[in-house]
């Protein structure tokens, strides 16, 4: 198995050179079941941004559909109704809409189960990281939608982007060093709770909340060099308490210690749009080389590996039937060779199964 893990002292990925997906890796034969979902006769599923299991099995998915619309209050003006969010039983069938018409619910981007089976949605255009318990109510928001809102998300500002930059936030797309967010991406925690938010389309950081939602530090702006990113399009942390950042148009994945100091990167991903560690004593690591939106006959494999970055196989491609991909924003690997993916391209959620050798 070749081992892809570059650090830093190797410096060719620091220094311009084109990243190609990894064409040899082994590919692991699987399964896949593109009719798992079970949805009523009047509910479908838009482009998935997230998809996610809790401890019973039941799954979650948020999707771009519905209708969204603006309420008028004064001068003031609010998008909303953009997204939904479903959950079904472990078996795939529809239990319940939840948080039906929540204020915060525009453009689904993902969505995460932490390890006390809350749940937490990463909504990119109202610019929130809302926190929902196993009851469906809503317990923590990080973030907020803008004062006015006339479209779904701003322009970045020089200095920093859209609602988490300013002309004095430092370097483009590093935002203000605070809990305002632009177009989020992915939401994350370690052992003891701590939060990390991939801010992520419009800024380019990672920020870092402790369990109650107190901001803490970010790190990170738009660049190419160590420690800087072009697009966080997702995020994950292991057992020790490392970050995983999928820096997409950088095609890499750039590891840090719990603090944010730089530790090394996995290079020759394509563009890694999703990633997932596996729980347990031996976390594999799940990374997308996720099809651009305007071509989805490109790419679209699935790499495993393991945390060091030694490739373990890769499965999948991009096109529109079953077994292929498009465009997947969301992996869950709860279980380990036995995969949810989200798809934007073909509105779904595949139930993946790995045949590996041995």
């Amino acid at each position: 198995m070749k081992r892809i893990l570059t650090l830093l002292l190797a410096g060719a990925a620091f220094a311009g050179v084109p990243a190609i997906a990894q064409t040899n890796a082994p590919e692991i034969p699987y399964d896949a079941d593109a009719n798992f979902l079970k949805t009523p006769d009047n509910v479908y599923l838009g482009e998935v941004g997230g998809v996610a299991q809790n401890s019973k099995g039941d799954i979650y998915v948020y999707t771009r559909t519905g209708h969204p619309f603006v309420s008028l209050g004064g001068s003031r003006q609010f998008m909303h109704g953009g997204s939904q969010l479903y959950q079904f039983d472990r078996n795939g069938r529809f239990v319940r809409e939840v948080a039906k018409d929540v204020y915060g619910f525009v453009f689904a981007n993902q969505v995460r189960i932490d390890p006390q089976d809350n749940v937490w949605v990463v909504d990119q255009a109202t610019n929130m990281v809302m926190k929902f318990d196993p009851q469906g109510r809503q317990v923590m928001l990080l973030g907020r939608k803008a004062e006015s809102i006339n479209i779904p998300t701003r322009a970045a500002a020089e200095g920093g982007g859209g609602e988490g930059g300013g002309a004095n936030a430092g370097p483009p797309g590093a935002g203000r060093n605070q809990d305002v967010f632009s177009r989020p991406t992915d939401v994350a925690w370690d052992a003891q709770g701590n939060i990390f938010v991939a801010d992520g389309q419009g800024n380019a950081r990672v920020a870092k909340f402790d369990k109650d939602g107190k901001f803490i530090k970010s790190w990170g702006h738009k660049g190419s060099g160590q420690g800087e990113f072009d697009q966080v399009r997702s995020i994950a942390v292991d057992a020790q308490g490392n970050v995983y950042v999928a820096d997409g148009n950088n095609h890499r994945i750039q590891v840090f210690d719990n603090n944010g100091t730089f530790k090394s990167q996995i290079a020759n991903l394509g563009n890694p749009q999703a990633i997932c560690i596996t729980p347990g004593a031996n976390q594999s690591l799940y990374v997308s080389n996720s099809n651009p939106p305007g071509d989805i006959d490109t790419a679209g494999e699935i790499y495993k590996m393991k945390l060091d970055g030694t490739m373990i196989g890769k499965f999948g491609k991009a096109g529109r039937l079953p077994k292929e991909f498009g465009t997947v924003n969301a992996i869950d690997c709860r279980n380990d060779n036995n995969l949810l993916v989200g798809e934007i391209i073909n509105l779904r959620v595949q139930k993946v199964t790995l045949h590996p050798a041995g």
